[in-house]
């Protein structure tokens, strides 16, 4: 199986530990192929930064997308997913969704820890979007700056730690996101310091597209998820003129 991975977001360091957790997170004999935003910011933290990624992972999805049996585009806050599964044929998944689900089937409530408390308004509406608002208990952020967004999770370990702690004895959380790119591969190094379930957002979206990839379905031709009309367009790159104007 190969799986594309978009990175939404500029940071070729975030981009390396995305590919790093999705390796250690692949069935053998899953190959991954990692692709990064050629523009946008360092690291998505409002929805006007989302609408900027979304469009580069759509670019990125169009010209890549051939030969691949699913796509993961790697940012929490899913941004362009719901228009990806919308224009492409093969399956598309996000970190949200996939680390909801995660926390979902693993079953009472969660909490979601991310680096920023900025950020966190836009994640409770993403998780609201997808219908789970009830089961998510709360969320806390990073109030510290750090020098670089590739080395969050080292700078502030100790923090995120005792944030994911509070997450379960204040709030009562029966299992913790940690989310972002930037964390990926912080919940496998810190489980066992953690009385609960830590759910890396990386490694459930590349389980749950192993899992949608093998289950081989069909393409829509239906719905309000199937794909566009053709239409006239203006200024589209190729690869996305081929999926929104469906020019043959």
């Amino acid at each position: 199986m190969k799986i594309l991975v978009i990175n939404p977001n500029i940071s070729l360091s975030v981009s390396e530990l995305i590919r790093n957790e999705a390796q250690r997170a692949a069935l053998p004999g899953t190959q991954i192929t990692m692709a990064t935003a050629p523009f946008g910011v360092a690291y998505i933290e409002t929805p006007g930064e989302a609408a900027v990624g979304a469009y580069a992972s759509l670019q990125l999805l169009a010209q890549q997308q051939a030969e691949h049996d699913v796509a993961v585009i790697a940012a929490f806050g899913d941004p362009g997913v719901t228009a990806a599964k919308e224009l492409l044929d093969i399956p598309v998944v996000g970190l949200t969704e996939s680390a909801v689900a995660t926390a979902f089937l693993l079953g009472g409530r969660f909490a979601i820890v991310g680096i920023s408390q900025r950020i966190g308004a836009w994640y409770v509406q993403t998780v609201d979007q997808l219908g789970l608002s009830s089961r998510m208990i709360g969320y806390r952020g990073l109030q510290q700056g750090f020098a670089s967004v590739g080395t969050v999770q080292q700078e502030a370990r100790d923090v995120l730690r005792e944030m994911c702690l509070a997450c379960v004895e204040q709030d009562g959380a029966d299992s913790i996101i940690l989310a972002g790119a930037p964390l990926a591969g912080l919940a496998r190094e810190i489980a066992d310091d953690v009385p609960v379930p830590l759910i890396d957002g990386v490694g459930s979206a590349i389980r749950m597209a192993e899992a949608l990839g093998r289950g081989a379905y069909a393409p829509r031709r239906n719905g309000a998820l199937s794909p566009p009309p053709r239409k006239a367009h203006q200024g589209l790159e190729g690869g996305l003129a081929m999926l929104i104007g469906r020019q043959p």
